[in-house]
């Protein structure tokens, strides 16, 4: 099931089901219309939010769908399994435009960059791949040398870099116009899950990285010096899940079976 809340009273507004099996991702349409939901069960779902009900299923992925992004003008969807594909879906007609075999391992994030001219993908091959949108050509792949499995990835606000989580407990910023890595984050614990990092470049004090930990903490890094600003003690389990407020200085994270619950910090 998905439920959806309410920021400022903590209610509940709606519990989505539909879903066979579980849930591992869920992606808001930009104008917050529509919710797309990666499943277990081989589908991805896109609900109305306004209908409160589901309004296409889309099939294609032949395993377990792990991961998905709509992009800026919310008519395609970007999705990644572990058949190893990454999917471009036409949604309104809920058919897929282009299968693209990406990886050799299971796919574990994908999104678009701030014009939905670029796709990044990322896999338990310790690969990180960009694609082009309209040909579906990959343009790059960018490789660390130890190639540690990547858990996360996305594009930086201005899409310039992108920021890859991967299983050796660090954080990289990569320039993917040079193929390089500029900087890395470290300190916190991330071996076993895939966690993602996040951007904070909502602050008046500067811009940060967020990230959760697999000992119950949540990390903020400045993302210039890289230097640990604050190690928050957030949860009694993994910290699986981060995201961050588009306007205000708000994080929320999410943990894991010991602690089953949202948490929102805000900096004051």
């Amino acid at each position: 099931m998905i439920k959806v809340w309410d920021t400022d009273s903590g209610d509940i507004i709606h519990t989505f089901r539909g879903h066979k099996e579980g849930i591992n991702d869920i992606a808001w349409s930009d104008d917050r219309e529509f919710i797309a939901s990666a499943s277990d069960d081989k589908t991805i779902v896109i609900w109305s939010m306004e209908l409160r009900e589901q309004v296409k299923v889309l099939s294609g992925h032949t395993n377990v769908v792990f991961c998905i992004n709509y992009n800026p003008h919310g008519n395609l969807l970007v999705s990644g399994g572990y058949d190893e594909t990454v999917i471009l879906w036409d949604v309104s007609r809920g058919k897929p435009l282009k299968v693209l075999p990406a990886h050799s391992d299971p796919v574990t994030a994908v999104s678009f960059n701030h014009d939905g001219t670029l796709i990044v993908s990322c896999a338990m091959d310790g690969l990180i791949r960009l694609w082009d949108v309209e040909s579906g050509q990959c343009l790059k792949t960018l490789v660390d040398d130890d190639n540690p499995i990547c858990s996360h990835v996305k594009f930086s606000p201005n899409s310039r870099f992108v920021l890859a989580s991967t299983q050796d407990s660090t954080i990289r910023l990569w320039d993917y116009q040079i193929s390089r890595c500029v900087k890395t984050y470290s300190g916190h614990t991330n071996r076993t899950y895939c966690i993602p990092a996040c951007f904070v470049t909502t602050s008046t004090k500067g811009s940060y990285i967020v990230s959760g930990s697999e000992e119950g903490k949540i990390f903020i890094w400045d993302l210039q010096s890289r230097r640990v600003l604050q190690i928050i003690e957030a949860h009694r389990d993994v910290v699986l899940a981060i995201a961050t407020h588009p306007t205000k200085n708000i994080i929320a994270s999410a943990s894991m079976d010991k602690d089953m619950t949202i948490k929102f910090w805000v900096d004051t």
